[in-house]
């Protein structure tokens, strides 16, 4: 558990504050750096017919290596002061939840669209979608912002702070590093079928009850904006499974259900076409405005769960302790 009630409120509202600014050197690099050096080490010492095998020693020193280092400094901080390490606990789930970057990420693709600037919204959206953007109309960009805000509320919020309220902030933090694995080396190309596959396993198992959970909490959000719930809801039951990802269909079809739009469709890579299977009815023309209506639904799940982990959090400390 957290060491006091305030520190999960307190991580968000640092994060609604201060985003992920660039002063501040983020764990995240260094789990990228540890996972390029172990990648490296693995392939050095083992032979190609070995790497699905030495794919499991990845998250085991990535994902239990920043476990313990979190908790060791956490640790050590308390024995100075209990008030010095909740600091610091704080300040660690800060850097593993990104309502702000998110939300400022999408509405900027948003104002690129208000203002008529095709290329520039394009530029906007490349730097966060993985999709080529070059020839992308108004309704595509606003589809590609819409699914990243909508798939992203999982891995950028809930999922860290589910497993803050579960282990704090050294469980919290090897969440970020099971997705940061999964970003990294979970692929299934040649280079990362075999080495990867522990990686990405233990991503999909790591957001399976947040993302359901994430749906949940979006059908309470459309009720609460009087969206059609209803639709949410069926949408979720009928597209979820669609998905080519176990997780990320949930909060996707649960927000084309709300909205009453349709996501999916094709997408280019690298120059190839896919075609990702449709969330939700096309009750409507998808355009930009339908963005802000994302990043609304997702203020709503945000502050849904730092809500219930407080009062979960009071409820099993036994009070409003300012130290438990």
């Amino acid at each position: 558990m957290m060491a006091a009630w305030w520190v999960l409120p307190a991580a968000y509202a640092l994060d609604r504050l201060l985003g992920d600014p660039r002063w501040l050197p983020h764990p995240v690099i260094g789990m990228g750096k540890a996972i390029a050096a172990v990648e490296a080490l693995l392939r050095r010492l083992c032979k190609p017919r070995h790497y699905r095998a030495a794919g499991l020693l990845l998250p085991l020193t990535v994902v239990g290596g920043s476990f313990v280092l979190t908790w060791a400094v956490l640790y050590l901080l308390a024995q100075v002061s209990p008030w010095l390490s909740a600091a610091a606990e704080a300040i660690v789930i800060w850097t593993t939840i990104a309502y702000r970057g998110l939300r400022d990420a999408g509405m900027e693709v948003c104002a690129q669209l208000r203002k008529g600037d095709l290329p520039a919204a394009r530029r906007s959206l490349s730097m966060i979608v993985g999709r080529d953007t070059e020839h992308l109309d108004e309704s595509e960009i606003a589809r590609g912002a819409v699914e990243t805000v909508a798939e992203n509320i999982v891995d950028a919020i809930v999922s860290p702070l589910f497993f803050a309220l579960i282990g704090g902030a050294p469980l919290a933090i090897a969440y970020r590093a099971v997705n940061t694995l999964d970003s990294m080396v979970g692929y299934k190309n040649d280079r990362y079928i075999n080495l990867g596959w522990a990686s990405a396993r233990l991503d999909d198992a790591a957001n399976f009850i947040p993302a359901r959970l994430t749906a949940l909490l979006l059908f309470l959000a459309a009720w609460l904006l009087g969206l059609d719930v209803k639709e949410t809801i069926r949408a979720v039951r009928r597209d979820a499974p669609k998905h080519p990802s176990p997780n990320s269909g949930y909060p996707e079809a649960a927000v084309a259900g709300a909205l009453g739009i349709q996501l999916g469709g094709e997408n280019s890579y690298h120059g190839v076409t896919s075609f990702r299977a449709h969330m939700g009815e096309k009750t409507r023309e998808l355009n930009r405005e339908d963005i802000p209506r994302t990043v609304r639904l997702m203020f709503f799940v945000t502050n849904t769960v730092v809500l219930l982990g407080t009062l979960i959090t009071v409820w099993m400390t036994g009070g409003w302790h300012w130290i438990s």
